[in-house]
């Protein structure tokens, strides 16, 4: 049996659907299969507007102003979509884990992998590993995997742009 790494792959997933937001339902499905999941999803009426709803909320917890926020509002989400971990070998992949019911329809994985996958990133890597990029005006997501834990920018150039702010600030006070 492996684990699912449902940590890092979930909160990717959910990073990318907030940024660039798919137009229609097979957009989302195609995401969900760049970020590794790849169990059917029945399509239901609705779905593309019940997954915004999901990343929306999502974005409550990337938004959040504290710690406890953030976890009373993660606490919430995983109550939402309560199913006891169960093991799985579904298209012969091996024996593993998922934290959902079985034959979900998307909303409700989504909402389940990317509740229990945030849960396991904050903390494993730490509460405070989620947020928005700090180079204005961008409003990216960030996901921190970096070693320190000090990623404040969506990308290199972000960051590099946010410096420069930075340091043409401290000149202009001093």
């Amino acid at each position: 049996m492996h684990l699912n790494p449902y940590g890092e792959y979930a909160v990717r997933l959910a990073q990318s659907l907030s940024d660039d937001w798919p137009a229609n339902r097979s957009g989302i499905v195609d995401r969900t299969r760049e970020h590794g999941m790849s169990m059917p999803f029945p399509a239901q009426p609705g779905d593309h507007a019940r997954c915004r709803d999901i990343i929306d909320q999502w974005l409550l917890i990337v938004n959040a102003p504290s710690a406890e926020a953030r976890a009373a509002l993660l606490n919430e989400q995983m109550a939402v979509v309560t199913a006891y971990p169960r093991l799985t070998d579904h298209d012969g992949e091996g024996w593993h884990l998922h934290y959902r019911d079985i034959d979900d329809d998307l909303p409700v994985v989504l909402r389940s992998v990317i509740a229990v996958g945030t849960a396991i990133h904050l903390t494993t890597r730490g509460i405070t590993r989620l947020g928005r990029c700090g180079s204005t005006p961008c409003r990216r997501v960030i996901v921190d995997t970096s070693r320190n834990g000090t990623q404040r920018c969506c990308s290199p150039r972000g960051a590099s742009r946010d410096a420069v702010r930075r340091h043409r600030a401290r000149s202009r006070r001093d």
